[in-house]
């Protein structure tokens, strides 16, 4: 486990990155009453969280952002394995800190996550939803910044300024939404099938059954929700699997093209080439 910690005012900036060679379970707590932004980067690792005789367990985390309270009584556990390395980035504050945000930031915090302002339980969940390309680039960068001491800083100071212009944006347009809380679950169900379904994924008629929508609103609320179409995320869910099993050296670029679903290796170095900017044969060298 490698923990990288940056203070920017009265913020923490965390990131938290795990590759681990047989499955493991991480445990975490805070020293004081904190509320908190996760942004989780690839690995879909579980989290459990666990507070007195209560708990709650979250599992497709790959891309999630989920916002809390949480006290010096409540436990975060990470569930880390092979196949779901951990990548999380936290932005946190003490609740106490919040009092002295300047006045449309206070304002912002106060009007977009009140609960957590003002909490009645020693953890309590925030707004979550999963995370627009823009904003996962944006935290995917997070974990792989090539800078040190005072750039490193300045990096760290800009990308979380736009990182969280992207999350209250988005949670502005939830708040506009007029997809009811029972139909977001669907769809949040399609997302975790096409996840566990990398290499043969169901059709497009075939998901809409399983999750008991009709395709029309499938396709139309999927991009709503998650801003791409429901194919290409998961071409997008192939290729961030495709880089993780190339950088581990445990296959070779055809073994990795045809576990995610690839016949042709020429479309999949293409498509990982759109995506990352260089081909597969160029990650290890």
């Amino acid at each position: 486990m490698i923990r990288d910690a940056i203070h920017i005012n009265d913020f923490i900036i965390l990131t938290e990155v795990a590759d681990v060679e047989e499955t493991i379970v991480d445990s975490c707590k805070f020293e004081e009453p904190v509320v908190a932004v996760t942004f989780y980067g690839s690995g879909n690792v579980d989290l459990s969280v666990k507070y007195g005789a209560n708990h709650r367990d979250y599992t497709n985390t790959n891309g999630l952002a989920l916002s809390f309270y949480a006290n010096e009584m409540v436990e975060f556990q990470h569930k880390v394995s092979p196949e779901h390395p951990l990548r999380c980035l936290l932005l946190v504050t003490a609740l106490h800190n919040l009092e002295n945000l300047p006045k449309q930031e206070s304002e912002l915090f106060d009007e977009m996550l009140h609960q957590l302002v003002n909490p009645s339980d020693h953890y309590v969940e925030g707004p979550r939803f999963y995370m627009p390309p823009g904003m996962q680039v944006l935290v995917d960068q997070f974990f792989t910044v090539p800078y040190s001491g005072k750039a490193k800083m300045l990096f760290f100071k800009s990308h979380i300024t736009a990182l969280l212009s992207h999350y209250f944006g988005q949670l502005a347009l939830d708040q506009t939404s007029n997809i009811p809380d029972h139909e977001r679950h669907k769809l949040q169900l399609a997302k975790a099938i096409l996840s566990e379904n990398l290499e043969t994924p169901p059709s497009l008629s075939e998901l809409a059954r399983q999750i008991g929508l009709n395709t029309f609103k499938l396709k139309k609320n999927f991009k709503e929700v998650f801003g791409v179409p429901v194919f290409k995320y998961l071409q997008q869910m192939r290729l961030e699997k495709a880089h993780d099993l190339i950088k581990s050296n445990e296959l070779s670029i055809q073994e990795v093209a045809w576990d995610v679903g690839y016949d042709s290796i020429s479309s999949f170095s293409n498509a990982f080439m759109k995506k990352f900017g260089y081909r597969p044969s160029d990650l290890n060298r």
